[in-house]
C-alpha cells in the first residue's frame, strides 16, 4: 500500500464520521419534538458503516472497478430509523394533543447521543491527524535526496 492511500482511507473515515454527526446532530434536535400520534414522531437515526476494500462495494465478492489503491476503507451503507416507539405523555392542554389528550416524543437519551457526537468527533481528529502526519512523511521524503 502506497503512502497516498494512507489519505483514502482516512477521507473516507471522515465522511463516515461527518454522517454520523449529522445523524447524531439530528437526533439531539429532535429530541424534544411532540407529536399528535406514535406515527408521526421523529425516529431516531443512526448511520451503518462496513470496512470495505478500495473499489468494491459492501456485500460484493468482487469488485467492478479494479482497486485504485488497495486498502481498506469505510462505506456508509445507509441510515437505520429506529423502531422503537416514542414516549406517550398526558398533556390535554397541547395543541398537538390527541382525542385523549396525549401527545408523543421520540425515545431520545440525550446524554448518550452527545457521548456519539464526542466519539465522531474524536474519530474525525484521529483521522485528520492521519493525514497531517502522511503528510509530514511525505515532505520528509522528498527531502533525503537533497
Amino acid at each position: 500500500m502506497s503512502l497516498g492511500a494512507i489519505y483514502d482511507i482516512a477521507a473516507s473515515g471522515m465522511n463516515a464520521q461527518s454522517m454520523r454527526m449529522n445523524t447524531t446532530a439530528s437526533n439531539i434536535a429532535n429530541a424534544q419534538a411532540v407529536a399528535g400520534s406514535a406515527e408521526e414522531t421523529y425516529k431516531p437515526r443512526h448511520p451503518i458503516f462496513a470496512a470495505v476494500m478500495h473499489g468494491q462495494k459492501a456485500g460484493d465478492e468482487f469488485s467492478i472497478e479494479e482497486p485504485k489503491t488497495g486498502g481498506m476503507a469505510v462505506q456508509v451503507l445507509g441510515i437505520y430509523e429506529s423502531d422503537q416507539p416514542g414516549m406517550k405523555r398526558f398533556q390535554p392542554n397541547h395543541p398537538l394533543a390527541d382525542e385523549e389528550g396525549y401527545v408523543y416524543s421520540p425515545d431520545i437519551n440525550v446524554v448518550e447521543e452527545m457521548t456519539n457526537m464526542i466519539s465522531a468527533s474524536r474519530s474525525f481528529q484521529i483521522n485528520v491527524e492521519v493525514m497531517n502526519s502522511t503528510k509530514s512523511m511525505l515532505q520528509r521524503l522528498l527531502t533525503l535526496g537533497q
